[in-house]
């Protein structure tokens, strides 16, 4: 218990202290400025993208991880979960190789016409980048979790690969899907060091939350602490959306409970 004690004190302590140097009586002024408006809308809508495309491309991948059986899937899942360990500020430099001016990509697309670095579409990947392993996570862990035996029942009952993944699937992992979905919007919606070093600061372009709270730092503690404070409790919001608690004992999903009869159109 002490030690439990130690480790919550840890967390809580740092907050507790920033509670201390809120302005209060200025702190809706603070978070209701035109620029804190504006890199709070910026980064709302940049997470909402990305968190999109975390879906997009995340469950066909941890479907990859988690059910599939090929040489090279571990490979591949460490290539995935990177970004987890990788210091965002090396994602960033790895994503401006790729796509900068004189990037990988970058140069083909800057002779069609496209260019992704330093707007608010390198804002969009940066966070699709480090928030992807999060909803692929969840996902994989999820399906794991409800086997592959109601996807093998309803195969045997001539249902076509993508109604089993639509009729069987997706509803049976849905809540480690929400979680995966709500985790990745909570760590687009924090991110900086990749955002910064591929996208910049362009104030209304490229400079989210995150960005406008470290230049307030220099300018404006009492406006950093403030925005530091609604970022924390954005977070907290997430974080409690994202948690399922365990179910109780005895209780058997209604999705998956067993001797549910099948109606699967194929």
């Amino acid at each position: 218990m002490a030690m439990a004690a130690v480790g919550a004190l840890l967390v809580l302590l740092p907050l507790a202290a920033m509670l201390g140097r809120v302005n209060w009586p200025q702190f809706i002024p603070l978070i209701t400025s035109e620029s804190s408006l504006t890199a709070l809308g910026l980064s709302l809508r940049t997470a909402a993208a990305s968190t999109v495309l975390c879906v997009v491309f995340g469950v066909p991948l941890a479907l990859v991880l988690a059910r599939g059986d090929f040489p090279g899937q571990r490979l591949l899942r460490s290539f995935v979960l990177l970004p987890l360990v990788l210091p965002p500020v090396v994602g960033g430099i790895a994503l401006l190789y790729a796509f900068g001016r004189q990037g990988l990509l970058g140069q083909s697309l800057e002779i069609a016409g496209i260019q992704i670095a330093f707007t608010t579409t390198a804002v969009v990947l940066a966070q699709t980048f480090v928030a992807l392993p999060f909803l692929v996570v969840s996902l994989e862990g999820a399906l794991r979790s409800a086997g592959s035996r109601y996807e093998a029942v309803a195969a045997t009952l001539g249902a076509r690969p993508t109604t089993v993944l639509r009729r069987v699937t997706l509803p049976l992992v849905l809540p480690g899907l929400a979680s995966g979905a709500v985790l990745s919007f909570a760590r687009s919606l924090g991110e900086f060091g990749a955002t910064l070093t591929f996208a910049g600061s362009l104030q209304g372009v490229t400079r989210t939350l995150p960005l406008e709270i470290y230049l307030q730092r220099e300018t404006d503690a009492d406006a950093a602490v403030a925005l530091s404070l609604l970022l924390v409790i954005v977070a907290v919001v997430v974080v409690g959306l994202s948690y399922r608690g365990p179910a109780p004992a005895g209780s058997v999903s209604r999705t998956a409970r067993p001797g549910a009869p099948w109606r699967v159109a194929a």
